[in-house]
């Protein structure tokens, strides 16, 4: 383990990495996808952690060939994961870093998804008061890779970046940790999500 005097924030992504919520998100998505003959498998669906619900709709329907109400979509795509979220359950690990490092050192979400929608995931775990600042899509004009939200993140808490500890379950969420000179913990190394 880290020390933690080392670092001036931890900044965590939601989905995936706070709590399993990518069975459920899966669920969701092949319940809007599937109607438009649209073919989104698992493997495409973890590659494109971490991108906000209307960036994947677009690319998905662009690629394809299909026209798509993505406002209309993305809301249905959020309130069917939402349908689920009494099933949600945290990371364990990850929760129990929270719960340790509450009031100790500044610590932020950032996510791809949306606030309202990540608000609910932190109180269904019983945890939304552990963070400073929720950085969500709305917040930024570029998301993961980009580094962007978690320099926002950092900016927030009044943090250097290469003093940020990133949480993260996607590969696109680690590249924008990077890409931001922070330092990185790979939620996959130790957790596999439920099916």
């Amino acid at each position: 383990m880290w020390p933690i005097q080392d670092f001036d924030a931890l900044l965590f992504d939601c989905d995936g990495t706070l709590a399993d919520t990518m069975p459920a998100h899966f669920r969701a998505w092949r319940a809007v996808t599937q109607p438009h003959g649209i073919t989104f498998d698992e493997e495409r669906f973890y590659g494109m952690g971490g991108r906000p619900t209307r960036d994947i709709l677009a690319t998905l329907s662009a690629e394809a060939g299909v026209l798509v109400d993505i406002d209309r979509a993305a809301d249905d795509k959020e309130a069917r994961f939402l349908a689920q979220i009494d099933g949600v359950l945290p990371i364990r690990h990850v929760v129990d870093v929270i719960r340790r490092c509450r009031g100790v050192i500044p610590m932020a979400v950032v996510t791809g998804g949306y606030r309202d929608v990540c608000r609910r995931i932190l109180d269904r775990l019983g945890i939304t008061d552990a963070f400073t600042t929720i950085v969500a899509s709305e917040d930024t004009s570029t998301h993961k890779p980009d580094p962007e939200p978690f320099l926002e993140a950092a900016r927030r808490l009044g943090a250097r970046p290469d003093r940020c500890v990133v949480w993260e379950d996607s590969s696109l969420g680690i590249e924008a940790a990077r890409r931001a000179g922070m330092h990185w913990v790979d939620v996959r190394s130790f957790h596999t999500p439920a099916r």
